[in-house]
């Protein structure tokens, strides 16, 4: 058997064991990815809300602005946080870096405006009478506004799920100010760069795995809420 197919055996081997190593390793990341995309949704949103049923000057450079965050690098969002919570950075005093905090801050600045570009795509394509008819019923704005975003709850899904697959499978970042401690701040991305440069690879083809089963398991979730009619979202 080739080398390669002995690692694949062994990270079967990890998954189906119960490896407590590596799913320490899976709960990190994902709880860390989860903090970060359940603290920025909600901001994310009403701002998305705000960029498509608003009229204010600067809204479409603000728009520009957000889909052009879209290609924003993990590494320079890294690296600006770093100097941030850096001892002898303005933030120092608050002793963050190199802990999970520090990670999430960093993917909420990652997952941010792509919450925000996609959920405005979904809310601009929404149907505007649900804001009207609700607004016409005596609805608050802030009632209105979430009947008209049920009604996008499909393209604001979508969002989430990008968001998230965005988050939980960076690399640069996390390891920048998570530091990568093991029992810590090491999550399935940074697990995988350090045991492919041991030349290590069953661990990180098992947790290459489980990226790939939560992917294929999002999209799966995705389609079947929608009753079959979307595609793929991740």
């Amino acid at each position: 058997m080739s080398a390669l197919g002995e690692a694949t055996l062994h990270a079967f081997q990890l998954l189906f064991t119960g490896d407590a190593g590596l799913w320490e390793i899976v709960a990190i990341s994902f709880s860390v990815s989860l903090r970060a995309v359940l603290i920025a949704t909600p901001p994310a949103f009403v701002l998305a809300f705000v960029l498509a049923y608003g009229f204010f000057p600067g809204r479409r450079v603000l728009i520009s602005v957000f889909h052009a965050l879209l290609a924003l690098p993990a590494v320079v969002v890294g690296l600006l946080l770093y100097i941030l919570l850096s001892r002898s950075g303005p933030l120092g005093e608050w002793k963050l870096l190199f802990t999970q905090w520090a990670m999430v801050a960093g993917q909420i600045a990652l997952s941010f405006p792509i919450l925000v570009a996609f959920g405005h795509a979904a809310i601009a394509a929404g149907d505007r009478r649900a804001w009207e008819t609700a607004s016409t019923l005596g609805a608050s704005p802030a009632r209105a506004m979430l009947t008209l975003m049920f009604e996008v709850r499909f393209g604001l899904l979508a969002a989430l799920v990008a968001a998230f697959g965005r988050v939980v499978a960076e690399v640069g970042c996390s390891m920048m100010v998570g530091g990568n401690i093991l029992h810590f701040t090491r999550n399935i991305p940074t697990a995988i760069a350090l045991e492919t440069s041991k030349g290590s690879f069953a661990q990180g083809i098992a947790l290459g795995m489980v990226l790939m089963a939560l992917a294929l398991g999002l999209n799966f979730a995705v389609a079947m809420l929608r009753g079959g009619r979307g595609g793929a979202v991740v």
